[in-house]
């Protein structure tokens, strides 16, 4: 290819010189030179095109990089808690090496949309932080900590979910220890969502009375999700689905009723005539709410189509999508009532209320992590004493 190159700079180069030579009217030159630049031309778009052929086959150049990766495997390959209600195949083989998992990032199995739901969330998170960041100032600022909040949860949320559809399957440990690790996530998720609604979007009224007692009643429900949330999973090989499902479902219903009880008032008693930016996006975030908890639920299109969910349109991730649509819109209204409700919020909330809040969020983590040490503890009995049974 280079020898190619240079002869034709020399071509080029000689008909030029003729060229010029001719007072550059020479219909021969001219025609070389066009011959000449067409070839090139042709190359470089020839070079593209090699490229994106490149880019298509990289699915394959992955496979061909590993050859030792399984395929997926059917349900009845599993052990009974790895499966999902009326997901067929897709499965990974369990008992793998840690390099399979990771790998199996960009293979086709019936967690991959799992996965990149969140991953692509987190990304669009990272970027709204850096926008964000542009104009407020995070750190000398404390009225802007509860959003920072926010954000960071929005962000463990996001890392944690996608780290246990990831590599929650490669035991049954690892789906204890990365899905314990996810409901932290979705616990510290709804701490951060009740320290907004608290700060920016609560009025005068409903503030005057719970001001006391807000906070610490979600750090509380919070742990209390995290709680039911491990105890459903604990119990996953042995109890009823709806049983786990109840377990999951109430402590964390109940949080987010306590939690979003500013931003319930506060849509309530908007009019339509209310000229409020934010309105708009706290009703969004109710309804993307509201829409993902029916779909964690019921397994509906599983439901109405067994098998055919296996790779793209399960329930759960739609629940993934909309939960990611909620969170964005919960990030805009909470910066535009930031922006917009400074006077109300500067005179509701203390001076140094914000680092109680903040700590607060480190009381929350610490209760999470007690729970999931706890769980986790009792999860290693049971799978000792299974080991020593066989």
């Amino acid at each position: 290819m280079c020898l190619a190159q240079r002869r034709e700079r020399s071509f080029q180069l000689q008909a030029l010189k003729k060229n010029k030579e001719r007072g550059g009217k020479d219909p021969v030159c001219i025609t070389r030179l066009l011959t000449v630049m067409a070839t090139i031309v042709m190359e470089r778009i020839g070079r593209v095109f090699i490229s994106l052929q490149q880019i298509r086959e990289l699915p394959r150049m992955l496979t061909d990089a590993a050859p030792s990766m399984p395929g997926t495997v059917r349900d009845t390959e599993v052990p009974y808690y790895f499966r999902e209600r009326y997901v067929c195949t897709g499965y990974r083989p369990l008992y793998q090496n840690w390099r399979y998992y990771f790998l199996s990032l960009f293979q086709r199995h019936n967690e991959t949309i799992n996965i990149w739901t969140h991953l692509l969330a987190l990304l669009v998170i990272l970027v709204r932080l850096r926008q964000l960041a542009e104009t407020v100032d995070f750190v000398g600022d404390p009225h802007s900590w509860p959003l920072l909040i926010l954000i960071l949860s929005s962000l463990t949320y996001s890392a944690f979910s996608a780290a246990a559809h990831l590599l929650g399957g490669k035991s049954e440990l690892c789906h204890y220890i990365f899905f314990f690790l996810d409901y932290v996530g979705v616990a510290q998720y709804q701490y951060g969502s009740a320290i907004v609604h608290f700060y920016y979007a609560v009025d005068e009224g409903l503030h005057r009375h719970v001001r006391g007692i807000f906070m610490p009643a979600a750090t509380v429900l919070s742990c209390l999700s995290c709680l039911g949330c491990c105890y459903g999973k604990y119990f996953n090989h042995s109890l009823p689905t709806w049983v786990r499902k109840v377990c999951q479902v109430v402590p964390s219903a109940l949080a987010y009723i306590w939690d979003s009880s500013p931003v319930a008032k506060r849509l309530m008693s908007s009019s339509p005539a209310s000229n409020d930016p934010a309105i708009i996006y706290h009703f969004g975030q109710v309804a993307f709410f509201l829409s993902c908890s029916f779909f964690f639920t019921f397994p509906l299109l599983e439901r109405c189509f067994p098998g055919r969910c296996d790779f793209v349109g399960q329930s759960h991730q739609i629940f993934h999508v909309l939960l990611s649509c909620c969170t964005l819109c919960q990030i805009h209204a909470s910066h535009l009532d930031y922006v917009g409700r400074r006077k109300l919020y500067s005179r509701l909330h203390k001076s140094g209320e914000a680092a109680l809040f903040v700590g607060l969020y480190v009381v929350t983590l610490v209760g999470c992590a007690l729970v999931v040490a706890f769980m986790l503890k009792k999860a290693k009995q049971v799978l000792d004493f299974k080991a020593k049974s066989k």
